[in-house]
């Protein structure tokens, strides 16, 4: 996407460490680039008493310049307003600076409105942005809303309905940065793109998926949130999820949103829904403890230190459709890990008949690295060079790591998407819906058992339950 966008972005949560560690970055990232150019504008908002000039200096810290001009050039950009979202007198105050800004950089009335704060004020804000006119009518009017939406379904459901009083669900996109990840949307491409995979891509053929996102930080400085939420409600029920829909859905009529949103809320709600037992049989919930010279969870600030939040879940779960049913899905997720990383594996079955005999063939491994290498890889058995028929695994490259520091990060392709109006890897309402409704099954259980939390070592890949659950099966991580 090259072409030149015209847009007022109003940003709520200005101030926040997302602004300034992501979404500045991203917009001058595009302005470098030109796709933002002279007729853009940006207006944060917070409650801190900043002036334009503070602002400016901040937005200029926040990212990364060869071109010391070029950074003061699109700080001049951005103009901030102190700001109390429960206050209709600042709306008014905001509608002025709007119309000010649209008429001097001839943006046309385009808008966009990122809520990067709290879900609590996101219905507030959207009745206020209807009932003083801030939306206009001679331009799109889009809303750009960032996790978590809810904490249960019905929360979120209350969330959805605030909003989509006052804004339709064409102009609504729920934004999930793993979904503008490179190697997330290189599944797209390695599953309909080619006859070999697409082929081979269903229960016949394959034999599991292990997908494993793991940190190796703690909570850090998103320890209140996390308290509340833990990596159930924070990881699987969005990035995870929406990650076990693009690997599983059918192929969709055409690459376009329509086609593929529909696919994929047919995945999701072909998820496999537990009942109580089933969740015990099929979740591992953990908590990870010092070790290493790292605190505990219930050690770090602003943490209960009887806590019962996890920080690792691992699951097995199951898309009920017709070429996934099955195939097991699995999963794993924590803080304190050994290694941050990002990465799918789609272990194929083995060879019908092994003609060599003396010799065990190696599975067949699709492996995407999402991070931090951004690699694609395909395990096969080769012959060794020399005498003999001796076998060895060899390691296709299909996305070589060189490549890395081509690819553009998920916030910057992101927010093209939105000012394109292109919602293709956003999320509509109802993959939400079904990611709440089977995530909800799996917290249900969880608090009717009252078990105790396993624990793992900081600076391991999680507990010894999770690999138990693999090996229940007499399968392994494939990543460890």
């Amino acid at each position: 996407m090259r072409t030149k966008q015209q847009a007022l972005f109003i940003i709520f949560g200005g101030t926040g460490d997302l602004a300034k560690r992501k979404l500045y970055p991203a917009l001058f990232e595009l302005y470098r680039k030109g796709i933002l150019s002279e007729h853009f504008a940006v207006i944060g908002t917070a409650r801190r008493p900043w002036s334009d000039v503070h602002y400016q200096t901040v937005v200029q810290n926040s990212v990364s310049a060869d071109d010391q001009q070029q950074a003061n050039e699109f700080s001049k950009h951005f103009y901030y307003q102190s700001h109390n979202v429960n206050d209709t007198e600042h709306y008014v105050t905001l509608k002025k600076l709007a119309e000010r800004l649209d008429q001097k950089f001839q943006i046309g009335g385009n808008r966009l409105f990122y809520l990067a704060m709290s879900p609590r004020f996101f219905g507030t804000i959207a009745g206020h942005l209807k009932s003083q006119k801030i939306v206009t009518a001679d331009g799109y009017n889009r809303m750009i809303v960032e996790k978590p939406f809810g904490r249960d379904f019905k929360s979120a459901n209350e969330l959805n309905r605030a909003i989509g009083q006052y804004f339709a669900e064409k102009d609504v996109f729920r934004i999930d940065h793993y979904l503008g990840k490179e190697m997330v949307q290189n599944i797209f491409a390695l599953r309909f793109g080619n006859n070999i995979f697409r082929s081979l891509w269903n229960s016949r053929y394959i034999d599991n998926i292990q997908i494993t996102l793991s940190e190796a930080l703690g909570v850090e400085e998103r320890a209140g949130y996390y308290e509340t939420a833990g990596a159930l409600r924070d990881m699987v029920q969005n990035h995870i999820l929406q990650i076990v829909s693009l690997l599983t859905m059918n192929m969709p009529a055409s690459y376009s949103e329509t086609d593929i949103r529909r696919e994929k809320i047919c995945a999701l709600k072909a998820l496999k829904i537990y009942q109580p037992q089933e969740v015990k049989q099929n979740f591992v919930r953990a908590q990870y403890v010092a070790a290493n010279g790292l605190k505990g969870y219930r050690q770090e600030d602003q943490i209960d230190p009887k806590s019962q939040t996890e920080t690792f879940v691992a699951g097995k779960i199951f898309v009920e459709n017709e070429n996934f049913s099955n195939v097991p899905i699995y999963i794993r997720t924590g803080k304190r890990l050994q290694t941050k990383a990002t990465r799918i594996d789609i272990i194929f079955k083995a060879v019908p008949g092994n003609i060599f005999t003396t010799q065990q063939l190696a599975d067949n491994i699709l492996t995407i690295k999402v991070e931090p290498e951004g690699e694609i890889s395909l395990q096969v058995n080769t012959k060794k060079v020399g005498q003999g028929y001796q076998l060895q695994q060899q390691q296709l490259n299909l996305f070589p790591a060189d490549k890395l520091q081509l690819i553009p990060e998920a916030y910057e392709k992101l927010l093209a998407d939105a000012l394109s109006g292109d919602a293709t890897n956003f999320t509509h309402w109802e993959e939400v819906a079904y990611s709440w409704k089977f995530v909800d099954a799996v917290r249900h259980a969880w608090d009717q058992q009252r078990a105790a939390l396993a624990t793992y070592s900081c600076g391991s890949m999680g507990p010894k339950q999770a690999d138990q659950l693999l090996s229940a099966d007499g399968r392994h991580w494939i990543f460890n």
